[in-house]
Order: C-alpha cells, then sequence, then structure tokens
C-alpha cells in the first residue's frame, strides 16, 4: 500500500468573509518565501482562489471535491498534487461544516480534513467580538469530534486590549492562538458579480496582494507552530491519482457517430479559409485560456494528454487563428460578459471557430464557453454557431447539480451520470436545444445544453476525474472528424 506523508494541514473557519483566502495564500506564500515546495489546494468547485494559490506557490492550484468527484477520490488527487513537496495548505469551503445542501457532512470542509487526516486551523473573525469566541471556538471543536481543530488564528482583532481579551477567553478552550491579524486593508482583493476578481485579470496588483497576505501573516502567525501542527498530520494511505492509469482503469466509452456540420449557424467563411488539418494525425486539442476564460482543473488537460493529445492553449481575446492542426477545442467557464465587446470585437478568432464546428471537429464548451458560442451576448455577434443569446441577469444560479446525459455527445453517451455545479449571473435562451446536454436530475428537473455538429455546450462545470472516459472519448472524436 502506497502512502503520503507530506505534511498538510486545513486553513477552515465558522463562516464565509471570515478570512480563509487571506490566511491560507499568505501562508502559502510565506512558506514558499522561506524554500519549502508548498503543495495548494482548494476545497470545493471554486476555479479563482486557486489562480491566487498559484501565484503564492508557483504550483497548480488544485481542487478537492467530495460531491464532484467521490469522496474515494480526495485522497489521491491530494496525493497527486502534493507529489514531492515539503508541506501542503488546504484552503475551505464556506464555514467548515457546509457541504451539499440537504447531503449532511458531503463535500464539506471537515469532510475532506478527516479524508485527508489533517489538522485543522480555524480563521475567526473576531472583529465584533470578544469573551464570545470561546463559546464559538468550544463550538466548533467538540461539533465533530473526528475532525480536528489544532489551532486558532484571529483575524481582524483590533487592539492590544482586543487581543488580551481573545487570548484570555480562549485559553479556558485549550485550543492554541496561532495567530493574530490586525485589519488591513491592503491585503483585500476586490469583487464582483461571482465573486473575487481572477489573477489573469489583475497583473502586477495580484502579485502586491498576495506579497501582502504572506507579509501579514508571517508578522502575525507562528509559521514554526504550523509547519509543527502539519507535521502531525496523520500518513494517507493509498495511491496517488495518475491520468493515465484512471484512463486505463475506465471503461471505453461507444464512441458518438460524428454528425455533419453543413447546418450550422456559423458566419459565412473568408474566401480561401478551411480548417488546417492536423499533422501526422496528431491529436492536437486548443484549449481557451486568458483573461476571459479562466476556470479550468489542472486534471482535464493532463487526461486529454494522458489519452494521445497534444494540449495547447490559446487566448480568444488576442489570438485570431486557433492554434495550428487544431483537431479539437475546449472552452471552460471565465467571464466572456466581462469581456464581450473585445470577444466579439476579434472576427477572425470567432470565424475560426465557426469553421472548426463546421468540419464536425469535437467541441466542449461549459459556462462561459457556452455564452461564447452563442450568436450573441448582450447584442454583440459572439461565434454563431448555436441559435441561442445569451444576457446579463439579476439572478444568480449557484449549486451542486446531478446530471444525466441526455444526448450522445462527443463527451458523454446518453444515460453517462455526471456530477456538476452551476455559477453564473448570465441566461441563455433558448437554454436548451433539440438534442439537449444533460437532464438534471436535482435539485430541479429540467434539461439543459446542446448537443450539436459536435458541440457539447452547457452551463453545467464537471470534474473529469469522475469520468475518465469523457477525456479518451473526446480524443478519439478528434481521431475520426
Amino acid at each position: 500500500m502506497v502512502t503520503s506523508a507530506v505534511p498538510r494541514l486545513v486553513v477552515a473557519a465558522p463562516s464565509s468573509g471570515s478570512g480563509k483566502t487571506t490566511v491560507a495564500t499568505g501562508l502559502m506564500a510565506a512558506l514558499a518565501a522561506r524554500g519549502l515546495a508548498v503543495s495548494p489546494h482548494k476545497v470545493g468547485p471554486d476555479y479563482i482562489d486557486p489562480g491566487y494559490h498559484a501565484l503564492a506557490t508557483g504550483r497548480v492550484g488544485r481542487n478537492l471535491d467530495a460531491y464532484l468527484c467521490g469522496p474515494e477520490l480526495v485522497g489521491p488527487l491530494f496525493a497527486h498534487g502534493a507529489r514531492g513537496c515539503d508541506i501542503a495548505v488546504v484552503e475551505g469551503v464556506m464555514g467548515l461544516y457546509d457541504g451539499a445542501a440537504g447531503e449532511g457532512e458531503l463535500a464539506s470542509t471537515a469532510q475532506v480534513a478527516k479524508l485527508l487526516r489533517a489538522p485543522v486551523v480555524l480563521v475567526v473573525d473576531a472583529s465584533s467580538q470578544s469573551r464570545s469566541v470561546a463559546a464559538l471556538v468550544h463550538g466548533f471543536v467538540s461539533f465533530d469530534p473526528e475532525v480536528r481543530i489544532g489551532g486558532v488564528i484571529l483575524n481582524k482583532v483590533g487592539s492590544d486590549r482586543h487581543e488580551a481579551l481573545l487570548r484570555e477567553a480562549l485559553d479556558s478552550v485549550g485550543v492554541p492562538v496561532l495567530g493574530v491579524l490586525r485589519r488591513a486593508p491592503q491585503v483585500d482583493v476586490p469583487s464582483r458579480h461571482l465573486g473575487l476578481v481572477p489573477v489573469a485579470e489583475r497583473g502586477a496588483s495580484a502579485v502586491e496582494a498576495v506579497a501582502a497576505m504572506a507579509a501579514q501573516v508571517a508578522g502575525g502567525c507562528d509559521l514554526e507552530a504550523l509547519v509543527g501542527l502539519a507535521r502531525g498530520a496523520g500518513a494517507l494511505a493509498g495511491a496517488a491519482w495518475d491520468a493515465a492509469e484512471a484512463l486505463a482503469s475506465s471503461p471505453p466509452p461507444p464512441l458518438p457517430v460524428p454528425s455533419p456540420g453543413a447546418t450550422a449557424p456559423g458566419p459565412p467563411l473568408r474566401p480561401g479559409r478551411s480548417r488546417p488539418r492536423t499533422p501526422d494525425g496528431l491529436k492536437r486539442v486548443a484549449v481557451a485560456g486568458g483573461a476571459a476564460f479562466t476556470f479550468s482543473y489542472a486534471e482535464h488537460s493532463e487526461l486529454l494528454a494522458a489519452a494521445g493529445a497534444e494540449v495547447v492553449t490559446f487566448d480568444p481575446l488576442r489570438d485570431e487563428e486557433l492554434p495550428e492542426g487544431t483537431g479539437g477545442l475546449v472552452i471552460g467557464g471565465g467571464f466572456p460578459e466581462v469581456y464581450a465587446s473585445e470577444l466579439s470585437a476579434n472576427e477572425a478568432l470567432r470565424e475560426s471557430v465557426a469553421e472548426l464546428v463546421l468540419s464536425g471537429a469535437p467541441v466542449a464548451a461549459e459556462c462561459a464557453g457556452l455564452l461564447y458560442l452563442c450568436r450573441e451576448l448582450d447584442g454583440l455577434p459572439m461565434c454563431g454557431v448555436l441559435d441561442a443569446s445569451g444576457r446579463m441577469s439579476e439572478r444568480l444560479t449557484l449549486g451542486y447539480r446531478d446530471a444525466v446525459a441526455v444526448s450522445d455527445g462527443v463527451l458523454a453517451a446518453a444515460g453517462t451520470r455526471m456530477r456538476g455545479h452551476e455559477f453564473h449571473r448570465t441566461v441563455v435562451e433558448p437554454g436548451a436545444g433539440a438534442a439537449p446536454a444533460w437532464g438534471m436530475r436535482a435539485p430541479e428537473r429540467r434539461v439543459e445544453g446542446f448537443v450539436e455538429h459536435g458541440v457539447h455546450a452547457s452551463y453545467l462545470h464537471t470534474h473529469w476525474a469522475s469520468e475518465p472516459g469523457v477525456a479518451r472519448r473526446f480524443v478519439e472524436r478528434c481521431r475520426t472528424s
């Protein structure tokens, strides 16, 4: 039995807004500055925080989601990301015991901490309390005896007197104070309609923010005690996740019949333009990136590569053509609504995408990718390969989804069940095509998305590690299209 002994700890909080991201990111950066190889992780489906984690550590930020991937994959995915590292820091989600609605502890930070046998550091916003902090911490410590809370970091402490009162109160609980952070607006990260502004959009200001977080944590926390706590984590049994092994153990999926693209409603092609053929049968998959498309899980590209594809990244804001030899296209989530003008202005790339769809090549699009493939977004022309329009909405659509594939597509055969997540403030009309992508089983029954012309487009974010065969199915379609 393979075991992982990487020192690790989980940064959690009683509720959202307590300062988890500041503490976790600052701790990662402070430890990296000491020369440690730090493995960054995030509980839940969030794409934005891992970007800050990557900036802090120089390593890919990875998600640990027991709902999307199943509890059995949390340990292997953690061990995969933590290979060769000196220490791992896992940022929690929401409050420590908050998880998937109506599912008990499933997908909560507490569940992940137990699965990883990792101690928890509780970040408490102390700005409006003194002695009550003892009751709060005592409640969190005693709620689930299997969760080991190894210490507390007090955030937003107002003064030396305030700190003294908090420490005195916590002495009675027996939980050590591992750090005290004063109010520091310079570490605040700007937010908008879907949370923090991603690293890719902020440039130098993101670097400065992470440096400020590191300085605050290094100055206010006992780093030696935190490292010591992490070293007390129990050994984690089980092999690390491996993309090639995951594919080998996944049954080969039936391939969809390539659908003709002649009826796709894309824009007219420029004379003389044609889809470049992939040289020597190479299966090149282009993955959208840049500031407009920042939502992706690293394991997706790893699975595509393990399935035999060459994965190349392009930026729809800047590149006027898809990468040469593109045989398949993946467009993940992000903020096309923020960059709608720039995306629309890049007419050459929009035509290039439409040509690829017309050729019958496979295209997988999630959320932002769905909007980009629509006829228009907020009245601005997009790629036009789906006869639908997108617009901003006042309503936030957020939550886990239990879904089943309705139509045979380039990612999944009809009947394939996957769990996913929705997170958007936009609406696409109509919400589903003649061949929908998914039927939602929970929390509400409905169909959603589009399967047509080799395109699988939907609002649903999925984690392919839960169903590795989707990557192989997609790459096989690249071969046959």
